[in-house]
């Protein structure tokens, strides 16, 4: 049973909203925070050079305090921040998706955890679907005659 909750695309649109509201809220309390989220998911920009990749666990935890507090912002799906990495300091941007996001920690006190399975796969299946469903829709409208009055 929680096998088929945690796969489902409604949980994982509930968990996607409890994660923005509450990362939300800490913007506006200027609360600092951190995300453990699977390594895998989270893109940067510039690449990062491979002695700093590979130090990377599977599930990485970002605190975002000072600097990248300041720069982190959500884009739609996504929470963005700018860091520095390794003994140089290597900037990037990380793009983290919110349903990659296991955990929303402050101090030490996990305060969120999501249980929703994050595909990426699974999630442009469903962007494609959600397309389709709506050109079939406008196909089934078009192909009766009596909608034609609303299309002046």
């Amino acid at each position: 049973m929680l096998d088929n909750i945690i796969k489902d695309s409604d949980f994982a649109n509930v968990m996607q909203k409890n994660m923005q509201n509450m990362i939300l809220h800490f913007f506006s309390k200027e609360q600092n925070f951190g995300v453990l989220c699977k390594i895998d998911d989270v893109e940067f920009s510039p690449e990062l050079p491979e002695n700093i990749k590979k130090q990377f666990h599977q599930m990485t935890l970002f605190f975002l305090a000072g600097y990248t507090f300041e720069t982190a912002q959500l884009d739609g799906d996504y929470l963005v921040f700018e860091a520095g990495f390794g003994t140089d300091n290597f900037g990037s941007l990380v793009t983290v998706p919110l349903l990659s996001i296991m955990q929303i920690i402050i101090e030490e006190t996990p305060v969120l955890i999501n249980l929703a399975l994050y595909n990426k796969k699974r999630k442009e299946i469903m962007n494609e679907n959600k397309n389709e469903g709506v050109k079939n829709s406008m196909n089934s409208f078009l192909a009766n005659p009596e909608n034609s009055k609303f299309l002046k």
